[in-house]
């Protein structure tokens, strides 16, 4: 069995990965909320918004019409795209992590379901950019949201249809979505526990690795 140390290309999420991205995004959720009349006072719910896609969400948790959903979003993104992606922060050992893997030779990438405008200027804000290869992401219409299709997104972009095939991918994320992505594209997976999902979710959607701190990685 593979070990965590001798995967060669790493795939990041962001949100609850790289970042600590829960206020913005829950702060945006209410924002949009308040378009319908919700004043939603559930933390533990909103907090549900971060990992999958915004339209899912929106049909999910509020039984939104598709119609509504995509209305929702684009509410959303206004309050988003002006103060809610800076109500953020990096995660504690993130970046010496990202100086270390580099050290070591290993190629790093981000694979994130949060719309590319957003993730360029969150990595280039929190200095972050520098340490990947590739960051790929979803398109603005959502038609590239879930995570298998970015993952494929960024195999493809990147030419690494070969190192796929050799096993020499990890995803690394904190939520379901990021475990199942993987699986979907033949990747290996990596929960990481500082982030939004739990050691049970983590574990129930079959990931191969489960590690506690950004250094584990190590």
């Amino acid at each position: 069995m593979k070990t965590l140390s001798s995967f060669t290309h790493l795939f990041f999420d962001l949100d609850g990965t790289l970042t600590e991205s829960g206020p913005g995004i829950m702060n945006s959720v209410r924002y949009a909320l308040r378009h319908w009349g919700i004043e939603e006072t559930d933390d533990d719910k909103l907090r549900l918004f971060i990992g999958p896609p915004l339209t899912e969400s929106f049909k999910t948790l509020y039984g939104f019409s598709e119609e509504q959903a995509f209305e929702a979003m684009g509410v959303y993104r206004e309050y988003f795209g002006v103060k809610g992606l800076f109500e953020n922060s990096v995660y504690d050992g993130i970046i010496p992590t990202l100086e270390a893997l580099k050290n070591l030779g290993k190629k790093l990438y981000v694979a994130t379901g949060k719309p590319e405008i957003y993730m360029h200027r969150i990595l280039e804000h929190f200095g972050l950019k520098d340490f990947f290869i590739f960051a790929g992401g979803a398109d603005l219409k959502e038609t590239r949201s879930r995570k298998d299709l970015i993952i494929q997104y960024v195999i493809k972009e990147c030419g690494l249809e070969e190192a796929r095939s050799n096993g020499d991918i990890l995803m690394i994320g904190d939520r379901k979505h990021d475990i199942n992505g993987a699986k979907k594209t033949g990747l290996s997976s990596c929960g990481i526990l500082w982030g939004y999902g739990s050691r049970q979710e983590l574990t129930q959607a079959g990931a191969d690795f489960i590690i506690g701190r950004p250094r584990d990685l190590l």
